[in-house]
């Protein structure tokens, strides 16, 4: 049974190409109404609580582009908080791939 949401995986490495065994890195694509409802703010606060850093933005398309990188723990966590969003949001469905781990430090909101 379907709760209408979706959920696609994508496949961390490093910029050599090997791969990081405590590290990994994911961009989460979350859609639905996540465009003016505080959810790249919420998005932020959710990283540094769980202790990821990377960056979020709006895409011109609707949806909220998350960039993570911690432990494999952390980003699970992580993206089930970004799959409940804030209070005024709707998620409707969540990419999440793999991509190159970055040495980034925080967690930044692109407007």
């Amino acid at each position: 049974m379907t709760d209408g949401r979706s959920t696609r995986r994508i496949t961390a490495r490093n910029i050599t190409g090997k791969r990081v065994e405590d590290r990994t890195a994911r961009l989460f694509l979350i859609s639905g109404k996540v465009q003016g409802v505080g959810y790249r703010a919420f998005a932020a606060e959710a990283a540094r609580r769980v202790g990821v850093a990377g960056w979020t933005r709006n895409l011109a398309d609707g949806r909220v582009a998350v960039e993570a990188s911690g432990t494999a723990q952390q980003l699970e966590e992580l993206e089930a908080l970004l799959r409940n969003g804030p209070r005024f949001s709707d998620v409707r469905g969540v990419e999440v791939g793999e991509v190159v781990v970055s040495e980034r430090q925080g967690f930044i909101i692109h407007s």
